[in-house]
């Protein structure tokens, strides 16, 4: 993304919060207690690639479902709940469900999914009646604000009934299985395995207590949980002014090692309501032992750079490439970062020029954490704005960090990428598809406005005056290497 440009709309309100439930399932194993995770599928736009318990959004035919002794909101979530284990990870927590064969039951679970018949009338022609002692209620998360997709989602804990077995079906889902709770931790702080914090919570409360002690745990959670993705990175999306339809600028708090406290990339807002949010952040990992010490700058667009100030007049040391640290106020008293260079004995400086000109990304050679700044966004594309904008540039970059051994990719702009490799040549190929758009525009040729209308055809009206910027940095490149002409204001073929 970039700074809003004149002409923008103003940036869009929080997403519609809508109500989900999930259940966490558990059983008692050989290594313990365990829980049933599933993998999301990499394209949900929510938690896509993410592990999480069987659960989503609560459907309107959730309200035809009996519940027997409820009624009301609770009942309707109850059923969503149930409706969901049952879809995902095919358990039924009703009254009568041992009675059903296996194959019936897959017979039902298979229609439900196709939508051929509702969770109610499979209940209703089955003899069955939910069980809500079944489950026991475990809090209540809202997704934060600055995510474009957001849930008001009432988490249960359920024992897995004896004689059934859970199971994950493709689709929606790429995976799930029961996982000791131990293992479960370990995978996510080795990067493995991505958590939102509801899931990390609901793991680590079973790993900490059998039920109902955790379901305590899990309905009284301290007030201290960050957003820690994977072991090591943690997030504090700041409000910025940036190009919508983001909102927020990322700014990640990365580990530096056992003792050696963490790095703040990007602080992009220096308005007090969102740094006093950040500081909040850094004293929850101070407290833990892992306090703030230096501040990094992937570039140095404003909405990357806001709260850098403040953080200086803390004491903080500023890294940041020489390119940008001169285009950024006070910039010259900035440690310079050399491509390559290796931070905190584990973060490889890459240096990633298009965008900007002293772009840097940042490598986790451990775990394969990609911090991308904004070579890439998950919500929309980067925005190649000239001159300092060089589309030529951003694709070798954009090559360049495809070749690495990266695992997630964590971006300025949206939700991580899991499978950081797939977004990069997504990314990729996007481009060069924009851009033979852009080439076959020029027949019959004009002036910039109308080859960017033509060659965006698919983008709102409203959008085009970005989209003329990045369709500009295009021609740049075709005239580059010789497969566009201009004269005067006009652009067309050789």
């Amino acid at each position: 993304m970039s700074e809003l440009l004149p002409g923008m709309p103003p940036p869009p309100p929080p997403a519609r919060v809508r109500p989900a439930a999930a259940v966490i399932l558990w059983r008692d194993g050989p290594e313990g207690r365990e829980v049933f995770w599933v993998r999301r599928g990499d394209g949900l736009r929510f938690a896509g690639g993410f592990h999480a318990f069987p659960g989503g959004r609560v459907d309107d035919d959730d309200a035809k479902v009996p519940v027997p002794g409820l009624e009301g909101e609770t009942a309707v979530t109850v059923a969503a709940a149930c409706r969901e284990l049952f879809e995902e990870a095919g358990v039924l927590l009703a009254r009568g469900a041992e009675r059903i064969a296996p194959g019936v039951r897959d017979e039902a679970r298979q229609a439900l999914l196709d939508g051929r018949i509702g969770f109610a009338e499979i209940l209703f022609r089955e003899g069955l009646a939910l069980e809500p002692a079944l489950l026991e209620e475990a809090g209540l998360w809202v997704t934060p604000e600055a995510f474009p997709v957001r849930f008001s989602a009432r988490f249960f804990v359920a024992r897995l009934p004896a004689g059934q077995e859970a199971s994950v079906w493709p689709g929606e889902l790429s995976g799930g299985e029961f996982v000791p709770v131990a293992r479960a931790l370990a995978a996510w702080e080795r990067g493995d395995a991505l958590l939102h914090p509801p899931n990390w919570w609901g793991i680590t409360a079973i790993h900490r207590a059998a039920p109902p002690a955790a379901v305590e745990l899990l309905r009284h959670r301290p007030d201290d949980i960050v957003i820690e993705f994977q072991g090591g990175v943690v997030l504090a999306a700041l409000r910025t002014p940036t190009l919508p339809p983001a909102t927020h600028t990322n700014c990640w708090l990365i580990d530096l090692g056992p003792g050696e406290g963490v790095a703040v990339v990007d602080p992009g807002s220096g308005d007090p309501a969102e740094l006093a949010l950040l500081d909040r952040t850094l004293s929850i990992l101070a407290r833990r032992g892992r306090p703030a010490r230096e501040v990094w700058l992937t570039h140095h667009h404003v909405d990357h750079v806001g709260g850098v100030p403040a953080l200086v007049a803390r004491g903080l040391p500023v890294r940041a490439h020489p390119e940008t640290a001169r285009r950024v106020p006070g910039g010259g008293s900035f440690l310079p970062v050399a491509d390559g260079e290796l931070l905190g004995g584990r973060w490889r400086a890459i240096f990633t020029p298009g965008h900007a000109p002293g772009h840097l990304a940042f490598l986790d050679e451990r775990t394969g954490a990609l911090v991308a700044g904004d070579m890439v966004s998950t919500m929309s594309t980067i925005v190649i704005d000239p001159p300092e904008g060089n589309m030529g540039l951003y694709l070798a970059s954009l090559a360049r960090l495809r070749a690495l051994p990266a695992r997630t990719l964590y971006p300025a702009h949206g939700a991580p990428a899991p499978s950081a490799l797939a977004k990069l040549d997504e990314y990729l190929a996007h481009r060069h598809m924009r851009a033979a758009k852009v080439e076959a525009a020029l027949d019959p040729g004009g002036e910039l406005a109308e080859v960017t209308r033509r060659a965006y055809d698919d983008t709102p009206p409203v959008l085009l005056p970005v989209a003329e910027r990045s369709c500009l940095a295009t021609l740049l490149w075709l005239e580059g290497t010789g497969r566009a002409t201009r004269s005067g204001a006009s652009w067309g073929r050789p």
